[in-house]
């Protein structure tokens, strides 16, 4: 091996351990040590079943689980088979229900300096009802396919959370890829919506949306309505299946029921970048994704009743956990 390899295979293998407690002082009030880590992780390994299963109770369910997990000839497998549940019920309702209903749950803070927008979880409740009940009412039902290509704006969580809410599985393209990528992921997935903007508003700059979409929209005969936020204001061009999001909502109820959802229902198909071949379409199941990113989250980020979770990746967040487990 020469030196070069030798140095390189140095770079790729880290032996050091850190403590959270050496580095911040104030996780060592509330966190969790190490060695207490060491043990949960063990105990996951040890008794995946009893583990997940508990974790499992700090979810809202309208029908307990069956069985925490069933094995397949997929790796996965089957979990918390028999289980009905709802994320967007998790996300939101249950705040609501618990008394935190005028609690913050979104803030999204424009490119622009000064320019926010604060959603309380009644408030986003709301928002989403609406958005769940207009996609019902142009007839999308539980496993239809939208596709969503949006900056990172409110609107994109209320989309997500509105899918969710009635069974309708999204797909995100990541809103810096290009028209093409959005084409191949519609026509893959079958989508029949399209949920854009007019514009992206970046560092000062203003990037296509609909203008692109009027090059594709012909390619993608499953698209049956283009729903588009008023993000930047600017002149743009249309197709004639566009509808302004506003529009889109406009009179639609804030109160919706949410589809009692079985565990392993698709809750979204999230694709590969396509570097290497064809993008393919993961598919993300209901209830072991919501557990999973709750569970974690609560333990990655200590997260506590009052903290605010800041995320300066390009991307949006909603926690979906209860500030109280």
């Amino acid at each position: 091996m020469s030196e070069e390899e030798k140095n390189m295979e140095s770079i790729l293998t880290e032996t050091r351990v850190f403590d959270p407690r050496d580095l911040n002082p104030d996780y060592a009030k509330t966190g969790m040590s190490f060695e207490e880590y060491q043990k949960l992780y063990k105990r996951s390994i040890e008794d995946m079943e009893g583990f997940w299963g508990e974790q499992a109770q700090s979810l809202d369910w309208f029908k307990p689980y069956d069985k925490v997990w069933e094995k397949t000839d997929l790796f996965p497998g089957k979990w918390f088979t028999g289980g009905k549940i709802n994320v967007a019920y998790n996300c939101l309702d249950r705040h609501v229900k618990n008394g935190k209903g005028d609690h913050v749950a979104l803030i999204w803070e424009a490119d622009e300096p000064g320019n926010a927008r604060t959603y309380t979880y009644k408030e986003l409740l709301a928002e989403v009802s609406k958005v769940a009940n207009s996609m019902r009412k142009f007839g999308l039902k539980k496993g239809d396919r939208v596709t969503i290509w949006l900056p990172m704006i409110p609107e994109l969580a209320i989309i997500m959370l509105a899918c969710a809410r009635i069974g309708v599985i999204h797909s995100i393209v990541f809103g810096g890829f290009s028209k093409e990528a959005v084409k191949d992921r519609i026509e893959d997935s079958n989508s029949r919506l399209l949920f854009t903007s007019d514009e992206t508003a970046r560092a000062g700059k203003f990037y296509p949306k609909m203008a692109d979409v009027v090059q594709i929209i012909d390619k993608v005969p499953t698209i049956e309505h283009v729903i588009v936020v008023k993000h930047t204001g600017n002149d743009v061009p249309h197709t004639d299946k566009d509808i302004w999001y506003n529009d889109f909502i406009n009179g639609m109820s804030e109160i919706c029921e949410p589809e009692q959802m079985d565990s392993e229902d698709t809750l979204f198909i999230l694709y590969t970048s396509g570097t290497t071949g064809k993008p393919k379409g993961v598919k993300h199941t209901t209830a072991g994704y919501i557990l999973y990113t709750s569970y974690t989250h609560k333990v990655v980020f200590n997260y506590k009743d009052g903290d605010v979770w800041y995320c300066t990746a390009d991307g949006i967040g909603i926690s979906p956990i209860p500030a109280e487990i």
